[in-house]
């Protein structure tokens, strides 16, 4: 009688339908923020930047990786960070943590591939500082299965590409988790842009001139064939230093700048970027502002903000969120439209985007 119970709960529970992003409300957006009691929770938001469901986390969040169909957010800690947590955004709990093999740390990012079965994290061999992107596989309960080299040192951010190509963020920073945050090789570093497949490892690798080796590629966006990338200067200012890289592959990459002025206001640090609309925004919370450019590298404007850093796509414009607790969408100007007692964290992730 037990072995016939069993069996027909199993069968039970195989004939259910699998749960959807509609199952956790259908959210819009995901971001991390820190609570007015010091803690911190993962959001899913609807397009008004309504809060959908929070989820406790156990320390300050960075950016959320969205499976593309079932409601299953990758959560990172603030790198360098060795752990991950894979939550289930209708329940909140945790299904899995994900830590970093021993000799590895992560930098805050990943992306699913394959329709969802291969997850890919950004990590830092510690022993060689060489970047190496992990393989996990959801449908093995994210078990790691294998890594392939970055292209380069500091992987940070990573975008999926049609075909299954990776776009990597290859900042150039060589850290150490025993060193924190501190950046180990600012005299040698050597960001650059790649894009790998797990097929074939590194396929294209675009560096900068070496007079820019401290423009830090840092975060990505992609549209229509065109990648934008966005810098974090971390040497003494030139006058200016840009923040904003356009390219296609095969291509050379194009650098924008805003006029002087603007340019200077950023302070060196371009904190998220996203593409919409044929236009491309980046955002500074050291500079309080964003700027917007179209997609041929030509400035548009500037937008005030204070502590303003995530920014997402939103139809043919963009939403923004800042440390003071606000979702914002920008269009030519900025509109409030959620106010929040938390301070948003750095990236605001568009699912399907």
């Amino acid at each position: 009688m037990r072995r016939r119970h069993f069996l027909s709960a199993l069968l039970a529970s195989a004939s259910l339908p699998a749960l959807s992003w509609a199952d956790a409300g259908n959210p819009a957006f995901l971001a991390a923020a820190r609570e007015e009691n010091g803690g911190y929770a993962l959001f899913g938001l609807d397009n008004g930047g309504a809060d959908l469901f929070r989820i406790p986390l156990p320390g300050r969040g960075h950016a959320a990786a969205a499976h593309p169909t079932a409601p299953e957010a990758v959560a990172f800690a603030r790198r360098p960070g060795t752990f991950a947590l894979v939550i289930d955004c209708v329940s909140g709990g945790v299904l899995h943590r994900l830590d970093a093999p021993e000799g590895r740390h992560f930098y805050g990012h990943g992306a699913f591939l394959e329709g969802g079965n291969l997850l890919v994290t950004t990590e830092n061999d510690i022993d060689s500082g060489q970047g190496v992107l992990g393989l996990w596989a959801r449908d093995a309960g994210y078990r790691r299965i294998g890594e392939i080299a970055s292209g380069g040192i500091g992987p940070h951010e990573l975008l999926r590409l049609p075909g299954d190509v990776i776009a990597v963020a290859n900042g150039g920073i060589l850290t150490h988790p025993d060193r924190g945050r501190d950046k180990l090789n600012l005299d040698t570093m050597r960001p650059n842009l790649s894009y790998v497949t797990v097929a074939n490892g590194i396929e294209e690798v675009v560096e900068l001139d070496a007079e820019l080796h401290h423009a830090s590629i840092r975060h990505l966006a992609y549209a229509d064939g065109q990648v934008g990338f966005a810098m974090q200067w971390q040497g003494d200012l030139p006058d200016p230093a840009p923040l904003l890289g356009l390219h296609r592959k095969g291509g050379h990459p194009v650098l924008c700048s805003a006029d002087l002025a603007e340019q200077m206001a950023m302070d060196g640090y371009a904190g998220s970027i996203a593409m919409a609309g044929g236009r491309v925004a980046i955002t500074s919370p050291r500079g309080g502002r964003v700027h917007l450019f179209d997609t041929a590298g030509e400035f548009l404007q500037a937008v005030p903000r204070r502590d303003v850093c995530g920014v997402a796509s939103a139809g043919a414009g963009f939403v923004v969120t800042d440390g003071l607790g606000g979702v914002l969408a920008l269009d030519e100007g900025l509109s409030p439209l959620v106010s929040a007692p938390r301070a948003w964290d750095n990236h605001l992730v568009r699912l399907g985007g």
